[in-house]
């Protein structure tokens, strides 16, 4: 008698079943096939489709280093999914392959790549009509890097180094509108303005009568920001860094707030 407890030929990523379902319904992954630059200058062994497809499936599993893909590359449901048969397929791409992918890219098919995914959110908002008002979450974020990768830098605040990108989420739906990747040392809201202006354009585009209402958080607390949602009639909530100002003007506020969450029992 023989025991063996390696599990064979088996997957932890059973949640792939489910991405890949929302990914046939979204088109995400083609859209960006499609305008991803070919570098190679004969056939490669994998369509930039598949490639695609492996690189967001893996990053959205938890695998975001491309040398996790050395070992994943055989895993039978991520095979699957990438459109290759889990045992008598072939294996899916390596690490090399994704360097020399993420090497190719450009600043216009980044660009191009960012608009997909803004049409991508139009057209799902929009799908049960109009909305009367969008809500614009503006929230910056910290990546980690773990070597000397370019562009990043230590940041005071995470106290380690990292990217900073920028991302915009509807904060009703939840829908990713746009990212913006940006260096470690960048500040919170650098290049929130241009982002903001390029998305209220395509907003008041696709629907001209929608309201629009900003919401971040204090990094986002600079005058350029306020002038332009000023300008273009734009309701706004930022955040402001506690000072002993501000403590004073809400204390009655704050002791208002601490007596109903102690007789609710919820956030106030």
């Amino acid at each position: 008698m023989e025991t063996a407890f390696d599990g064979g030929r088996i997957t932890s990523d059973g949640g792939l079943l489910w991405l890949e379902k929302m990914d046939e319904e979204l088109g995400l992954c083609e859209a960006i096939s499609e305008l991803v630059p070919e570098w190679r200058k004969r056939k490669g062994r994998h369509s930039l489709a598949s490639l695609i497809r492996q690189r967001v499936f893996q990053i959205a599993c938890g695998y975001e280093d491309q040398n996790d893909s050395n070992s994943l590359r055989e895993d039978p449901l991520l095979k699957m999914v990438c459109g290759s048969l889990p045992e008598s397929g072939a294996d899916l791409a390596s690490q090399p392959t994704f360097s020399r992918l993420e090497n190719a890219a450009t600043r216009r098919s980044c660009y191009r790549i960012a608009q997909a995914i803004f049409e991508l959110y139009l057209s799902e908002r929009g799908k049960e009509g109009a909305p009367k008002k969008i809500l614009l979450d503006f929230d910056a974020t910290d990546d980690p890097t773990h070597g000397e990768q370019e562009g990043s830098y230590y940041h005071g605040y995470y106290e380690q180094h990292i990217y900073h990108p920028l991302l915009v989420f509807d904060g009703e739906s939840g829908h990713l509108i746009g990212a913006l990747l940006r260096r470690g040392n960048t500040h919170a809201s650098n290049s929130a303005v241009a982002l903001l202006r390029r998305i209220v354009g395509g907003l008041r585009e696709e629907w001209p009568e929608v309201a629009i209402e900003l919401r971040a958080d204090a990094g986002f607390a600079v005058p350029a920001l306020y002038d332009y949602c000023e300008r273009e009639g734009i309701t706004y909530t930022v955040g402001l860094v506690t000072n002993p100002r501000l403590q004073e003007m809400a204390e009655d506020l704050l002791e208002e707030a601490k007596e109903r969450y102690e007789t609710e029992g919820e956030k106030v």
